[in-house]
């Protein structure tokens, strides 16, 4: 059945999401805000500082570096996003240097009419959350990136994260 489906979508001109994040390759300037995840506070941590998209595998895969300051702290990240022609989606990866690894499960989404969403699962205060991922308000030469959690199945979302992006 699944074939039939990838079939129908080919014959019917279905988008293809492999050049979702086109968009994003080069270099760009960063403005984050960070609080902590699923905390009641009130004030945010400003960072600022860059990011770089490579294109890998014609598209079909791509790594993001964010390098990014506060007055006290520093942040270095990987994001590796890998595309699945089969589902039509993409996984997202994070990892930062302060260890090295790949953090959590991935994020799984694509973009649909200029807005990208992505969900996974996560933890929180040490308990099982849901993630999201809103990528929006694209221009060729901005956008912005929300990460949310849900503690109630994604009944609700808490804010936690907000990066506006402008080409360098």
């Amino acid at each position: 059945m699944k074939w039939l489906l990838l079939l129908a979508m080919v014959c019917l001109g279905a988008p293809d999401h492999q050049h979702d994040f086109d968009f994003e390759f080069g270099a760009w300037k960063a403005h984050l805000r960070v609080r902590p995840r699923l905390s009641t506070a009130e004030s945010w941590t400003e960072f600022d500082g860059t990011s770089t998209v490579r294109k890998i595998w014609d598209g079909r895969a791509n790594a993001g570096e964010l390098e990014v300051s506060s007055g006290t702290t520093h942040l270095e990240g990987l994001t590796l996003r890998l595309y699945n022609p089969q589902t039509q989606q993409w996984s997202i990866y994070w990892s930062n240097s302060k260890d090295g690894a790949i953090s959590g499960t991935p994020m799984f989404g694509r973009f649909d009419n200029g807005r990208g969403e992505f969900y996974g699962q996560d933890t929180a205060n040490g308990a099982n959350v849901y993630a999201r991922f809103i990528f929006s308000d694209m221009t060729p030469t901005a956008f912005t990136l929300e990460q949310a959690f849900s503690a109630d199945g994604g009944r609700t979302w808490e804010t936690n994260w907000t990066a506006t992006f402008t080409k360098s």
